[in-house]
Protein backbone atom coordinates (compact mmCIF):
# COMPACT_ATOMS: atom_id res chain seq x y z
CA UNK A 1 0.00 0.00 0.00
CA UNK A 2 1.47 3.39 -0.71
CA UNK A 3 2.02 6.59 1.31
CA UNK A 4 -0.68 7.87 -0.18
CA UNK A 5 -3.30 5.22 -0.42
CA UNK A 6 -2.94 4.59 3.50
CA UNK A 7 -3.17 8.13 4.21
CA UNK A 8 -6.62 8.59 2.16
CA UNK A 9 -7.27 5.28 4.55
CA UNK A 10 -6.56 6.91 7.67
CA UNK A 11 -8.75 10.21 6.31
CA UNK A 12 -12.60 10.61 7.38
CA UNK A 13 -15.13 12.77 7.03
CA UNK A 14 -14.92 14.44 10.70
CA UNK A 15 -10.76 16.19 9.18
CA UNK A 16 -12.91 18.28 7.31
CA UNK A 17 -14.06 21.74 8.96
CA UNK A 18 -16.62 22.18 6.46
CA UNK A 19 -18.66 18.78 7.26
CA UNK A 20 -18.02 19.68 11.33
CA UNK A 21 -20.15 22.61 10.96
CA UNK A 22 -22.61 20.55 9.09
CA UNK A 23 -22.92 18.37 11.45
CA UNK A 24 -23.14 20.47 14.38
CA UNK A 25 -25.88 22.84 12.81
CA UNK A 26 -27.95 19.62 11.43
CA UNK A 27 -27.49 18.13 14.89
CA UNK A 28 -28.48 21.37 16.68
CA UNK A 29 -31.31 22.32 14.83
CA UNK A 30 -32.79 18.81 15.04
CA UNK A 31 -32.63 18.62 18.87
CA UNK A 32 -34.28 21.64 18.82
CA UNK A 33 -36.80 20.84 16.40
CA UNK A 34 -37.50 17.47 18.88
CA UNK A 35 -38.31 20.25 21.51
CA UNK A 36 -40.76 21.75 19.32
CA UNK A 37 -42.58 18.26 18.32
CA UNK A 38 -43.29 18.06 22.04
CA UNK A 39 -44.16 21.93 22.62
CA UNK A 40 -46.18 22.61 20.21
CA UNK A 41 -49.41 19.56 20.71
CA UNK A 42 -48.77 20.53 24.21
CA UNK A 43 -49.39 24.18 24.20
CA UNK A 44 -51.91 23.49 21.62
CA UNK A 45 -54.28 20.93 24.45
CA UNK A 46 -52.81 22.34 27.83
CA UNK A 47 -52.72 25.99 26.68
CA UNK A 48 -55.14 26.66 24.18
CA UNK A 49 -57.54 23.56 25.04
CA UNK A 50 -57.71 22.83 21.30
CA UNK A 51 -59.69 19.80 20.30
CA UNK A 52 -58.85 16.65 18.69
CA UNK A 53 -59.67 17.92 15.06
CA UNK A 54 -57.29 21.42 16.12
CA UNK A 55 -54.66 19.03 16.91
CA UNK A 56 -54.85 16.43 14.25
CA UNK A 57 -54.89 19.96 11.49
CA UNK A 58 -51.73 21.28 13.72
CA UNK A 59 -50.04 18.03 12.85
CA UNK A 60 -51.48 18.04 9.05
CA UNK A 61 -49.79 21.54 8.32
CA UNK A 62 -46.58 20.58 9.41
CA UNK A 63 -46.21 17.71 7.10
CA UNK A 64 -48.21 19.66 4.18
CA UNK A 65 -45.22 21.17 2.82
CA UNK A 66 -43.15 17.53 2.09
CA UNK A 67 -45.80 17.30 -0.84
CA UNK A 68 -43.97 20.66 -2.11
CA UNK A 69 -40.15 18.72 -2.29
CA UNK A 70 -40.22 19.10 -5.80
CA UNK A 71 -39.75 23.07 -5.47
CA UNK A 72 -37.53 23.24 -2.49
CA UNK A 73 -35.19 20.63 -4.78
CA UNK A 74 -35.26 23.02 -7.61
CA UNK A 75 -34.46 25.80 -5.58
CA UNK A 76 -31.78 23.87 -3.84
CA UNK A 77 -29.84 23.17 -7.26
CA UNK A 78 -30.74 26.91 -8.30
CA UNK A 79 -28.97 28.57 -5.85
CA UNK A 80 -26.00 28.87 -3.23
CA UNK A 81 -26.78 26.32 -0.99
CA UNK A 82 -25.07 28.02 2.14
CA UNK A 83 -26.88 31.00 1.63
CA UNK A 84 -30.63 28.78 1.83
CA UNK A 85 -29.40 27.49 5.24
CA UNK A 86 -28.71 30.27 6.72
CA UNK A 87 -32.39 31.90 5.18
CA UNK A 88 -34.33 28.74 6.51
CA UNK A 89 -32.56 28.26 9.98
CA UNK A 90 -33.24 32.20 10.54
CA UNK A 91 -36.80 32.38 9.32
CA UNK A 92 -37.56 29.15 11.61
CA UNK A 93 -36.30 30.74 14.59
CA UNK A 94 -38.09 33.95 14.06
CA UNK A 95 -41.52 32.20 13.33
CA UNK A 96 -41.13 29.93 16.65
CA UNK A 97 -39.90 33.43 18.47
CA UNK A 98 -43.57 34.84 18.52
CA UNK A 99 -44.53 32.15 20.96
CA UNK A 100 -43.13 33.13 23.57
CA UNK A 101 -43.78 36.52 22.83
CA UNK A 102 -47.38 36.13 22.12
CA UNK A 103 -48.28 33.94 24.81
CA UNK A 104 -46.74 36.26 27.39
CA UNK A 105 -48.80 39.08 26.10
CA UNK A 106 -52.27 36.44 26.43
CA UNK A 107 -52.77 37.01 22.30
CA UNK A 108 -51.82 33.29 21.34
CA UNK A 109 -54.44 31.51 19.06
CA UNK A 110 -54.44 28.20 17.67
CA UNK A 111 -54.60 29.90 14.04
CA UNK A 112 -51.29 31.30 15.03
CA UNK A 113 -49.85 27.73 15.69
CA UNK A 114 -50.75 26.66 12.45
CA UNK A 115 -48.96 29.23 11.02
CA UNK A 116 -46.00 28.52 12.64
CA UNK A 117 -46.39 24.79 12.13
CA UNK A 118 -46.32 25.50 8.32
CA UNK A 119 -43.95 27.66 8.11
CA UNK A 120 -41.64 25.21 9.95
CA UNK A 121 -42.78 22.59 7.88
CA UNK A 122 -41.73 24.49 4.60
CA UNK A 123 -38.29 25.74 6.16
CA UNK A 124 -37.67 22.46 7.01
CA UNK A 125 -37.83 20.68 3.43
CA UNK A 126 -36.11 23.65 2.41
CA UNK A 127 -33.39 23.14 4.72
CA UNK A 128 -33.17 19.21 4.13
CA UNK A 129 -32.86 19.76 0.54
CA UNK A 130 -29.84 22.01 0.55
CA UNK A 131 -28.09 20.43 3.21
CA UNK A 132 -28.58 16.86 2.09
CA UNK A 133 -27.24 18.26 -1.83
CA UNK A 134 -24.33 20.42 0.41
CA UNK A 135 -22.82 17.37 1.50
CA UNK A 136 -21.38 16.07 -1.93
CA UNK A 137 -19.96 18.94 -2.48
CA UNK A 138 -17.84 19.03 0.98
CA UNK A 139 -16.73 15.65 0.95
CA UNK A 140 -15.18 13.40 -1.58
CA UNK A 141 -17.22 10.54 -3.17
CA UNK A 142 -14.94 7.95 -0.99
CA UNK A 143 -15.89 10.08 2.29
CA UNK A 144 -19.76 10.07 1.68
CA UNK A 145 -20.28 6.93 3.44
CA UNK A 146 -18.13 8.03 6.63
CA UNK A 147 -19.71 11.36 6.34
CA UNK A 148 -23.50 10.02 5.80
CA UNK A 149 -23.08 7.54 9.03
CA UNK A 150 -21.76 10.21 11.24
CA UNK A 151 -24.65 12.78 10.57
CA UNK A 152 -27.18 9.52 10.98
CA UNK A 153 -25.45 9.12 14.14
CA UNK A 154 -25.32 12.45 15.31
CA UNK A 155 -29.12 12.65 13.95
CA UNK A 156 -30.25 9.96 16.15
CA UNK A 157 -28.68 10.87 19.42
CA UNK A 158 -29.77 14.90 18.68
CA UNK A 159 -33.58 13.46 18.24
CA UNK A 160 -33.54 11.56 21.22
CA UNK A 161 -31.75 14.07 23.16
CA UNK A 162 -33.78 16.31 21.97
CA UNK A 163 -37.13 14.73 22.69
CA UNK A 164 -36.30 13.80 26.24
CA UNK A 165 -35.36 17.48 26.88
CA UNK A 166 -38.38 18.87 25.09
CA UNK A 167 -40.18 16.87 28.21
CA UNK A 168 -38.27 17.72 30.78
CA UNK A 169 -38.55 21.83 29.49
CA UNK A 170 -42.16 21.54 28.80
CA UNK A 171 -42.59 20.21 32.49
CA UNK A 172 -40.48 22.47 33.96
CA UNK A 173 -40.99 26.24 32.27
CA UNK A 174 -44.05 25.66 30.37
CA UNK A 175 -44.58 24.77 26.74
CA UNK A 176 -44.51 28.49 25.83
CA UNK A 177 -41.73 29.20 26.86
CA UNK A 178 -39.55 25.91 26.15
CA UNK A 179 -39.97 26.83 22.35
CA UNK A 180 -36.81 29.15 22.90
CA UNK A 181 -34.75 25.95 23.03
CA UNK A 182 -35.79 25.73 19.25
CA UNK A 183 -35.14 28.98 18.44
CA UNK A 184 -31.34 29.27 20.28
CA UNK A 185 -30.70 25.54 18.27
CA UNK A 186 -31.70 27.42 14.82
CA UNK A 187 -29.85 30.43 15.81
CA UNK A 188 -26.86 27.80 16.76
CA UNK A 189 -27.23 26.26 13.09
CA UNK A 190 -27.10 29.08 11.59
CA UNK A 191 -23.79 30.75 13.46
CA UNK A 192 -22.62 27.18 12.31
CA UNK A 193 -23.27 27.06 8.82
CA UNK A 194 -22.10 30.69 8.29
CA UNK A 195 -18.65 29.46 8.98
CA UNK A 196 -18.96 26.70 6.23
CA UNK A 197 -16.31 28.08 3.80
CA UNK A 198 -16.21 25.44 0.89
CA UNK A 199 -17.01 27.21 -2.00
CA UNK A 200 -19.99 26.09 -4.03
CA UNK A 201 -19.28 25.79 -8.05
CA UNK A 202 -19.95 28.09 -10.36
CA UNK A 203 -23.14 27.09 -12.87
CA UNK A 204 -21.99 27.21 -16.51
CA UNK A 205 -22.87 30.07 -18.71
CA UNK A 206 -24.87 28.18 -20.42
CA UNK A 207 -26.86 26.79 -17.03
CA UNK A 208 -26.97 30.48 -16.09
CA UNK A 209 -28.50 31.47 -18.87
CA UNK A 210 -31.19 28.75 -18.46
CA UNK A 211 -31.50 30.22 -14.29
CA UNK A 212 -34.09 32.45 -15.99
CA UNK A 213 -36.42 29.84 -16.96
CA UNK A 214 -39.42 28.63 -14.64
CA UNK A 215 -39.14 26.25 -11.39
CA UNK A 216 -41.65 24.09 -13.55
CA UNK A 217 -39.17 22.97 -15.86
CA UNK A 218 -36.42 22.66 -13.45
CA UNK A 219 -38.59 20.12 -12.11
CA UNK A 220 -39.70 18.14 -14.83
CA UNK A 221 -35.80 18.50 -15.91
CA UNK A 222 -35.09 16.72 -12.38
CA UNK A 223 -37.68 13.70 -12.50
CA UNK A 224 -36.56 13.58 -15.98
CA UNK A 225 -33.15 12.79 -14.77
CA UNK A 226 -34.41 10.34 -11.86
CA UNK A 227 -36.29 8.31 -13.97
CA UNK A 228 -33.48 7.62 -16.74
CA UNK A 229 -31.14 6.65 -13.55
CA UNK A 230 -31.98 3.44 -13.03
CA UNK A 231 -30.21 2.52 -9.76
CA UNK A 232 -31.30 5.59 -8.10
CA UNK A 233 -34.84 5.34 -10.25
CA UNK A 234 -35.15 2.09 -7.96
CA UNK A 235 -34.28 2.43 -4.82
CA UNK A 236 -36.80 5.72 -4.51
CA UNK A 237 -39.20 3.38 -5.73
CA UNK A 238 -38.20 0.63 -3.26
CA UNK A 239 -38.10 3.46 -0.33
CA UNK A 240 -41.74 5.14 -1.58
CA UNK A 241 -42.91 1.29 -1.10
CA UNK A 242 -41.90 1.06 2.70
CA UNK A 243 -42.36 3.98 3.46
CA UNK A 244 -46.36 3.22 2.26
CA UNK A 245 -46.17 -0.04 4.45
CA UNK A 246 -44.71 1.21 7.68
CA UNK A 247 -47.38 4.20 7.71
CA UNK A 248 -49.93 1.59 6.86
CA UNK A 249 -48.19 -0.02 10.31
CA UNK A 250 -47.63 3.20 12.03
CA UNK A 251 -51.28 4.31 11.95
CA UNK A 252 -52.35 1.67 14.33
CA UNK A 253 -48.50 0.58 16.08
CA UNK A 254 -49.30 2.45 19.02
CA UNK A 255 -52.55 1.40 19.43
CA UNK A 256 -51.95 -2.18 18.83
CA UNK A 257 -49.48 -2.03 21.41
CA UNK A 258 -51.43 -0.29 24.27
CA UNK A 259 -54.70 -1.84 23.92
CA UNK A 260 -54.48 -5.21 22.33
CA UNK A 261 -51.21 -6.14 23.54
CA UNK A 262 -51.78 -4.47 27.09
CA UNK A 263 -48.31 -2.58 26.86
CA UNK A 264 -48.21 0.60 29.82
CA UNK A 265 -46.97 3.75 28.44
CA UNK A 266 -43.49 2.68 30.24
CA UNK A 267 -42.94 -0.50 28.58
CA UNK A 268 -43.95 1.42 25.31
CA UNK A 269 -41.08 3.58 26.25
CA UNK A 270 -38.83 1.31 26.76
CA UNK A 271 -39.54 -0.56 23.38
CA UNK A 272 -39.12 2.63 21.26
CA UNK A 273 -35.57 3.62 23.54
CA UNK A 274 -34.08 0.36 22.82
CA UNK A 275 -35.56 0.36 18.96
CA UNK A 276 -33.43 3.84 19.28
CA UNK A 277 -30.74 2.40 20.42
CA UNK A 278 -30.19 -0.15 17.36
CA UNK A 279 -30.82 2.85 15.18
CA UNK A 280 -27.60 4.27 16.76
CA UNK A 281 -25.86 1.20 16.19
CA UNK A 282 -27.03 1.05 12.67
CA UNK A 283 -25.67 4.09 12.05
CA UNK A 284 -22.09 4.09 13.52
CA UNK A 285 -21.51 0.27 12.12
CA UNK A 286 -22.89 1.14 8.49
CA UNK A 287 -19.72 1.77 6.55
CA UNK A 288 -18.25 -1.67 8.50
CA UNK A 289 -20.84 -3.76 7.83
CA UNK A 290 -21.14 -2.20 3.99
CA UNK A 291 -16.97 -3.03 4.00
CA UNK A 292 -17.75 -6.62 4.85
CA UNK A 293 -21.35 -7.63 3.35
CA UNK A 294 -21.17 -5.35 0.33
CA UNK A 295 -23.01 -2.00 -0.72
CA UNK A 296 -26.07 -4.36 -2.76
CA UNK A 297 -26.16 -7.39 0.12
CA UNK A 298 -26.18 -4.46 3.11
CA UNK A 299 -29.24 -2.25 1.59
CA UNK A 300 -31.30 -5.23 0.39
CA UNK A 301 -30.78 -6.69 3.67
CA UNK A 302 -32.02 -3.77 5.37
CA UNK A 303 -35.07 -3.32 3.44
CA UNK A 304 -35.37 -7.31 4.13
CA UNK A 305 -35.42 -6.72 7.58
CA UNK A 306 -38.48 -4.49 7.91
CA UNK A 307 -41.49 -7.03 6.68
CA UNK A 308 -39.43 -9.81 8.88
CA UNK A 309 -39.60 -7.96 11.88
CA UNK A 310 -43.15 -7.91 11.82
CA UNK A 311 -43.68 -11.35 12.13
CA UNK A 312 -43.08 -11.33 16.03
CA UNK A 313 -44.95 -8.22 16.21
CA UNK A 314 -48.15 -10.08 14.72
CA UNK A 315 -48.00 -13.27 16.40
CA UNK A 316 -47.09 -11.86 19.83
CA UNK A 317 -49.36 -11.81 22.56
CA UNK A 318 -49.73 -9.47 26.57
CA UNK A 319 -47.12 -10.34 28.84
CA UNK A 320 -43.31 -8.98 29.44
CA UNK A 321 -41.64 -11.91 27.37
CA UNK A 322 -43.92 -10.88 24.70
CA UNK A 323 -42.72 -7.13 25.31
CA UNK A 324 -38.87 -7.72 25.56
CA UNK A 325 -39.25 -9.27 22.34
CA UNK A 326 -40.63 -6.67 20.48
CA UNK A 327 -37.77 -4.28 21.89
CA UNK A 328 -35.30 -6.74 20.58
CA UNK A 329 -36.92 -7.27 17.03
CA UNK A 330 -37.56 -3.55 16.71
CA UNK A 331 -33.82 -2.93 17.96
CA UNK A 332 -32.19 -5.38 14.93
CA UNK A 333 -34.64 -3.94 12.41
CA UNK A 334 -33.88 -0.42 13.18
CA UNK A 335 -30.41 -1.28 13.29
CA UNK A 336 -30.32 -2.92 9.28
CA UNK A 337 -32.84 -0.25 8.47
CA UNK A 338 -30.29 2.77 9.29
CA UNK A 339 -27.62 0.55 8.32
CA UNK A 340 -29.42 0.25 4.71
CA UNK A 341 -30.57 4.15 4.68
CA UNK A 342 -26.82 5.61 5.19
CA UNK A 343 -25.61 3.12 2.37
CA UNK A 344 -28.16 3.96 -0.46
CA UNK A 345 -28.50 7.57 0.35
CA UNK A 346 -24.50 7.24 0.24
CA UNK A 347 -25.38 5.41 -3.61
CA UNK A 348 -27.49 8.13 -4.63
CA UNK A 349 -25.16 10.86 -3.79
CA UNK A 350 -22.39 9.33 -5.52
CA UNK A 351 -24.30 8.28 -9.15
CA UNK A 352 -25.89 11.45 -8.98
CA UNK A 353 -24.90 14.46 -11.22
CA UNK A 354 -24.04 17.47 -8.98
CA UNK A 355 -26.59 19.33 -11.08
CA UNK A 356 -29.17 17.43 -9.87
CA UNK A 357 -28.96 16.90 -6.23
CA UNK A 358 -31.49 18.80 -5.07
CA UNK A 359 -34.13 17.77 -6.89
CA UNK A 360 -32.91 13.54 -6.75
CA UNK A 361 -33.02 14.24 -3.03
CA UNK A 362 -36.46 15.86 -3.66
CA UNK A 363 -38.24 13.58 -5.03
CA UNK A 364 -37.43 10.98 -2.26
CA UNK A 365 -38.73 13.27 -0.05
CA UNK A 366 -41.74 13.57 -2.38
CA UNK A 367 -42.35 10.00 -2.60
CA UNK A 368 -41.66 8.69 0.37
CA UNK A 369 -43.62 11.61 2.98
CA UNK A 370 -46.06 12.22 0.24
CA UNK A 371 -46.78 8.59 0.45
CA UNK A 372 -47.91 8.84 4.11
CA UNK A 373 -51.69 10.58 4.56
CA UNK A 374 -52.83 8.44 1.62
CA UNK A 375 -51.24 5.34 3.64
CA UNK A 376 -53.03 6.68 6.80
CA UNK A 377 -56.13 7.31 4.81
CA UNK A 378 -55.88 3.73 3.39
CA UNK A 379 -55.19 2.01 6.82
CA UNK A 380 -58.76 3.91 8.12
CA UNK A 381 -60.83 2.49 5.41
CA UNK A 382 -58.96 -1.22 6.04
CA UNK A 383 -59.98 -0.70 9.56
CA UNK A 384 -63.54 -0.36 8.97
CA UNK A 385 -63.40 -4.02 7.13
CA UNK A 386 -60.63 -5.64 8.72
CA UNK A 387 -59.36 -5.92 12.50
CA UNK A 388 -56.14 -3.90 13.76
CA UNK A 389 -53.99 -7.24 13.12
CA UNK A 390 -55.13 -7.82 10.25
CA UNK A 391 -54.24 -4.63 8.89
CA UNK A 392 -51.19 -4.67 10.49
CA UNK A 393 -50.48 -7.63 8.29
CA UNK A 394 -51.50 -5.81 5.14
CA UNK A 395 -48.58 -3.12 6.00
CA UNK A 396 -46.61 -5.78 6.92
CA UNK A 397 -47.01 -7.27 3.54
CA UNK A 398 -46.36 -5.12 1.64
CA UNK A 399 -42.60 -4.12 2.73
CA UNK A 400 -41.90 -7.08 0.79
CA UNK A 401 -42.12 -5.60 -2.26
CA UNK A 402 -39.48 -3.01 -1.83
CA UNK A 403 -37.07 -6.00 -1.53
CA UNK A 404 -38.09 -7.60 -4.91
CA UNK A 405 -38.06 -4.62 -7.06
CA UNK A 406 -34.16 -4.26 -5.53
CA UNK A 407 -33.00 -8.17 -6.10
CA UNK A 408 -33.85 -7.51 -9.69
CA UNK A 409 -32.25 -4.25 -10.04
CA UNK A 410 -28.61 -3.86 -10.23
CA UNK A 411 -28.64 -3.00 -6.71
CA UNK A 412 -28.25 -6.49 -6.05
CA UNK A 413 -24.61 -6.96 -7.99
CA UNK A 414 -22.83 -4.17 -5.75
CA UNK A 415 -19.99 -4.68 -3.66
CA UNK A 416 -18.32 -1.60 -2.96
CA UNK A 417 -19.39 1.86 -3.83
CA UNK A 418 -19.04 2.93 -7.66
CA UNK A 419 -17.01 5.63 -9.09
CA UNK A 420 -19.06 9.14 -9.65
CA UNK A 421 -19.97 9.56 -13.49
CA UNK A 422 -18.41 11.85 -15.73
CA UNK A 423 -20.47 14.77 -15.66
CA UNK A 424 -18.37 16.81 -17.81
CA UNK A 425 -19.43 14.72 -21.08
CA UNK A 426 -23.11 15.96 -20.40
CA UNK A 427 -23.85 19.05 -22.27
CA UNK A 428 -24.77 21.26 -19.79
CA UNK A 429 -27.63 22.59 -22.53
CA UNK A 430 -29.51 18.99 -22.67
CA UNK A 431 -29.58 18.28 -18.70
CA UNK A 432 -32.30 16.32 -17.47
CA UNK A 433 -32.93 14.38 -21.07
CA UNK A 434 -32.96 10.62 -20.52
Amino acid sequence: MTVAARALRRTTAWTIPAYRCLLGSEAASLSGSAVSTIALPALAVLELHATTREVAVLAFLGQLPSTLALWAGALSDRYEKRRQLIATDLTAAAALATIPGAALAGVLTIGQLYGVSLVLGATKVQHDAAAISLLPGIVAPELLHDANARLGAASSVADSAGSNAGAALVGAVGPARSVLADVISFLASAVLVWRIRTPEPRAHPMEAAEGRRSLGRDIAAGVRYVLGQPVIRTVIAALAVLSFGLAVMNTYWAYYLLTTLGASPTAFGVIMGVGGGGSLAGALLAPRITGRFGVGRTIITGFAASPLAQVPLLLAGPGRGWQIALAATLAVQLFWATAAGVSQRSLRQILCDPRFQGRMQAASTTVTAGSRPLAAATAGALAMLLDVRTVLAVGATLQTIPMLLLLASPVRTLRAMPTPPDTKAVPPAREGTP
